[in-house]
Formats: C-alpha cells, structure tokens, sequence
C-alpha cells in the first residue's frame, strides 16, 4: 500500500508548482558538487590501485597503467552515455532500481537496490576512513584517534544534509573547485615537464616494486582492471536523485552527469600519462598521488594544497551517499519494499530518516573497523557494478519495447554497456572474493528478502484495509466507553467528561484485589462515587491476582459477547506533567491497560492527556485496535 500516489491533474515530473520547494533544489553546479564527491575523489586512490598490483611484475608491468586506465576511462564514457538515457527514461530517480522495476521485475530491481544500498553505506564509510588516513599520514599523532575522528567526521557531514541538500551542495562548492583546479594543474604542468622537479616525498620510503618480474599476464590485466574501477562509483549518483535537482530536472542531471565524466576522465586519464612519463614507483607510506604532485609542482606550498585538498574532498566525499540514497530509500518506501516513513520529507526537501539511518548503519561500520581504509576498501565498488549491469540490461528492454527515433543505436549502446559491466563485475567480485567479497554476496540475498518481507506485511495490511476497493457504506453503531479509574480526582472528571462527549453510553470500571487494604480502598471510592453522582455506573471487576490490564480486557471481551453490534471504546487518563522528566514519576498503570487490551481484544483504545490546570487543556488521544489503525484527536479544557 502506498499513499503516494500522484493526484488527478498533478504536474508532470519535470514540472513543478511554484511552492515546491524549487530554491532548495540542486543546479547543475550544486550537483556535481553534492552528488559528485565520491567520483572526483576516487582519482586519489583510482590510479594508485592500478599501480599496486602492476607493481607484481615489476617496472615491465608498470608500463601498462596508462593502457588498463585508458580501458577504465572508455567504461567512464560508455556508462556515462547510457546513465544520460537512464535520466531522461526515468526523471523519477532511482536509476537502476527504477530501470529494473519498471522492465526485469520486482526481484531484479530488488537485487539492483540492495546492490546501490550496500555501496552507498560503503561508500560513506571507505570516504571517511581514507580522509581521515591521509590527516594521519600528516600528522601521525593523530593515528591513534582516527575512530573518533572519522565518527566526527560522519556527525558533520551528517549535520549539513540534515539542513538539505542544496545546504550541502554549497558548503562543499569551495574544496570540489580547489581539489580538481589543483589536480588539473598537476596535470599541466607535469606534462610540460620531462623529468620530476622533485622527489622529497619519496624520500626514505621502501619502493613495494616486485624484483625481477617482467610477465604480464591476462590474470594481472584483469586484476588492475578490478581494482581500478573502484575510480567509477558514484557515476550512477546523479541518475539517482534527478528528483533532487531544479527544473527541468531531466537536462540540468544530465549536464551534470556529462560534465562529472568529462571531468574525471581528464583527471583519471592526466594522471596515468604522469605516472608513465615520471615512471613513478609505488612506495609504502607514500600515496601515488603525492608523488604525482611532487614530481610535478615541487616539495613546496602547492604541494601541501593539493595534499589538503585531497584530504577535505576524501572525507566530504561520503556525501555522494547522503544525496543518492534516501532518494533510493524513498522509491523502495513507496514500492512498499521500506516502512513508509522513508518517503516522508522533512522542510528543505529532505529525506530526514534516509539520512539518519544512513548515518547510524556507517556509524557502525566505522566502529566495527576501527576507521581502517583497508578493513572495508576489498568490499568497495562490487555493489555498484551489480547495478551497472542491470540497469543497462533494463535499458535495452525499454528501448525495444519504446522503438522510437534511433532506438536502435540507443539500444546497442545499452547493450554493449551492459557486456561491458557485467564483465567487469564478474571481474571486480573474482578478484576481490577472498578479500572480503564474499560478505557482499552473502549481504545482497539478505537485502532482497529484507525487502520482501516487508512487502508482503504491507500487501496483508493493505488486504486486511481493503486498499483499492470501494468499501460499504458507513453506518453508525451503539458506542460504549469504558473507562479505568482507580480513585476520584479531577483527571477522573475529565476522563469521564471526554466519555460522556464520545459514546452513547459510559461504564467506569475498577479492579478489586483480595487483600482487605484493596477491598477497603474500593469501597471508599464507591461511597465517593455515589455522593458525586456523575450518572455513570462504577463497575467492580474482581481479580484474583495483583493483575490491572487482564481483568479490564477480560470485561470488555465478555461485554462484546453479551452486547453484539456494540462499539467499544476504552478510555484510559493520563496526567501530562509540567516537566519531561516528571514522567519518570508515573506509575505507568495506563500503559498496563492499554497493552492487555490491545492484545486481547479488538476495542479501540483513546489514552487521554490531561495537563495542568492553566489556561487551554491541551491532551492528544492516539486510538488504536486491536486488530486495526487509527487516531483521533481530542481537546478538553479544566
């Protein structure tokens, strides 16, 4: 069940009504800068991983950075052609959970989200853990503390998406510029360079270069390949918060996501030429990227900017996740995949719950870690090829089943990315699977019948509501409250006065326990009664054992045998305390009742708050059955 459909005659998804919250929606700009992080950043660890394993066959296998990343930048290109499909296809967002549920079946597009969700929460946790890895690369003191930093490192950027995406976006404006000017002047100018300027940062470092290995074979191809890949997450971020972006949505995603790739590509490219030209060695302790920028700018302040600038967009990059994924949670809620309050947005557009959670869950991750890169870098980017894959193999479906203008080369771009990631994602889990891939492959099966399950609960509780059918006509029945009282005061006036307002008739009932301190008690609120006289019969409920709810529920029950067609309220007072931490002091007696009711029997339950005698009484009544949902509202006054 969902209560998001869309209402007769409302607005096409790339239209807006002008109060729809449009300022707090993402540019072109502010979405590469919100949605981007974690693809720019991957340039920081994308080449090196290159690098580390063509160092097993020593300087003869390093000779082959620039062709494996030539081979990643033409899948960049590729993926990036066929995400500008999937953004115009479905303005919705989603993209391949979306693709997939709309042309492979619900299981599949399940398997797409799982995939996405596992990625984003490992994205949010590598980011972190590799920012704050290369703050204590700098500064080593800091190494023992690298859990709480990296957990106040997540609290930040956790506080900015709370404040809204485009909140975001703009605080992380400034270091997304600084860190891609610093690496394109790199770039430049290491080019116009025949030898390193500087080699500083390498100094007295051990080089992790194999001895005397020269084969290169199909094996260590792959296994670069692999690993590299790692720089293409956070591709498929903008296809899946199109919703996130200002109107029309659909072009200003899609210069975002041609400008992140055109971006990238340059970087991952520039800097894989640099390594070939400097014919750069990979160094324990030292990153690839260091080198590069010493070879390239000197052991000098532009140095250290671009060190700074790696560090900040490492640790902001989780933020990628933050405007991806509780899009993502919002879809599967309103498939009814995720309870229903992930689709609910707090002011300033935001996913509130599918922040919090996604922060709660990286939080763990991060604790189970212990903020090591390392522990959690082998589960990275297996998830999101999964949904490469699908989300290519669903376009293809879509544009044979559209066959509009040019869907065939459409389609066969589609389809030779979907070859293209499927390969690759055969590849990464391969090569990574004894690693730590495999918990991934146990992970995602979990995912979907999570999911699943959840599902079905709702199609019962849609089943048990009659969602989507014409229900009878309404008619009034006899209505009957009861109420719980236990001595007379004002809170049992106004108990009584909201019955009497509610029902047709009101029974007061009270519980009388064999003790003769118990029974003395009862039959002095009985005389109490009888001079009030409120017109309401009190009614003794006998009970053998020091019980409260059980007798109460037991009378209800026997009430709706003897009186069938009678509607059946209890109401239950409660004091409403001037402070918070006043509750603490009550007795919690209505909680007792209310529990053994709504367990035993199918009578709605009204718990009324009465406040302090000032001014306006205001109290709330949550109704719930015992086999339904409801509420209702109620004001009494003193």
């Amino acid at each position: 069940m969902s209560f998001l459909t869309a209402a007769p005659g409302a607005a096409p998804a790339d239209e807006e009504p002008p109060d729809s919250g449009e300022p707090h929606r993402l540019t072109a700009v502010t979405g590469l800068a919100a949605l981007s992080l974690d693809a720019m950043a991957s340039v920081a660890y994308g080449p090196e991983a290159i690098v580390l394993v063509l160092a097993a066959a020593g300087a003869h296998g390093l000779g082959f950075t620039l062709p494996v990343t030539l081979a990643i930048a033409g899948l960049l290109a590729v993926l990036v052609a066929s995400y500008r499909q999937v953004i115009a296809a479905f303005p919705d967002g989603g993209g391949s959970y979306a693709v997939a549920r709309t042309h492979l079946g619900a299981r599949t597009s399940l398997v797409a989200a799982a995939s996405l969700v596992l990625d984003y929460v490992l994205n949010v946790a590598v980011a972190v853990t590799a920012g704050v890895a290369a703050l204590t690369s700098a500064f080593p003191e800091l190494y023992g503390d690298r859990l709480w930093l990296c957990l106040a490192v997540l609290v930040l950027i956790t506080g900015v998406n709370l404040r809204g995406i485009v909140e975001s976006a703009r605080a992380f404006i400034v270091p997304t510029a600084v860190f891609v000017v610093s690496i394109l002047v790199l770039i430049a100018v290491g080019l116009f360079r025949s030898a390193p300027v500087s080699t500083a940062a390498a100094a007295g470092h051990a080089s992790v270069l194999a001895d005397n290995a020269t084969t290169v074979g199909t094996l260590l191809l792959l296994k670069a390949f692999a690993s590299g890949c790692s720089a293409l997450t956070g591709v498929e971020a903008l296809a899946n918060a199109v919703p996130s972006f200002r109107v029309p949505r659909v072009r200003r995603a899609q210069r975002a996501e041609v400008a992140l790739g055109a971006v990238l590509g340059v970087m991952l490219v520039g800097l894989s030429v640099l390594i070939s030209r400097f014919h750069l060695q990979p160094v324990e302790g030292v990153t690839v990227l260091a080198q590069l920028a010493d070879a390239s700018l000197g052991h000098n302040w532009a140095f250290y900017v671009v060190q700074f600038a790696t560090i900040i967009l490492l640790a902001l990059s989780a933020n990628t996740s933050f405007g991806g994924l509780p899009v993502l949670l919002k879809l599967l809620a309103r498939d009814n995949c995720l309870p229903h309050v992930f689709a609910l947005k707090a002011d300033r557009q935001v996913h509130r719950h599918g922040v919090l959670v996604l922060a709660l869950v990286s939080a763990a991750l991060l604790v189970f870690s212990g903020g090591d890169t390392n522990t959690l870098v082998p589960l990275f980017a297996i998830g999101v090829f999964i949904g490469f894959t699908i989300a290519q193999v669903g376009m293809v479906r879509h544009w044979c089943g559209e066959r509009g203008r040019g869907w065939r080369g459409k389609a066969l771009l589609n389809a030779f990315s979907a070859v293209l990631a499927g390969v690759s994602a055969v590849v990464v889990t391969a090569t990574k699977f004894a690693e730590g891939a495999w918990l991934i492959v146990i992970a995602v099966p979990l995912l979907v019948a999570a999911f699943e399950t959840v599902h079905g609960a709702y199609a019962r509780i849609g089943e048990r509501l009659g969602l989507g059918r014409v229900p009878e006509p309404p008619y009034r029945d006899r209505s009957l409250v009861i109420v719980p009282v236990s001595n007379l005061s004002r809170l049992t006036c106004e108990a009584i006065n909201a019955a009497t307002s509610l029902g047709d008739e009101v029974r007061a009932v009270t519980v009388c326990h064999p003790d003769a301190e118990d029974r003395a008690q009862v039959a002095a609120l009985e005389r109490a009664w009888e001079e009030w006289n409120p017109g309401v019969p009190l009614v003794r409920l006998a009970s053998e054992r020091r019980a409260l709810g059980r007798p109460i529920a037991s009378y209800v029950r026997r009430t709706a045998v003897y009186e069938p067609g009678t509607r059946i309220t209890v109401l239950i007072p409660e004091v409403e305390p001037d402070r918070l931490w006043q509750r603490l002091l009550q007795n919690q007696r209505g909680a007792v009742v209310a529990h053994a009711v709504r367990r035993d029997t199918d009578a709605a339950i009204c718990r009324v708050e009465v406040p302090p005698p000032v001014t306006l009484v205001r109290g709330v009544i949550g109704v719930s059955g015992g086999r339904g949902i409801g509420s209702r509202r109620w004001m009494s006054r003193p």
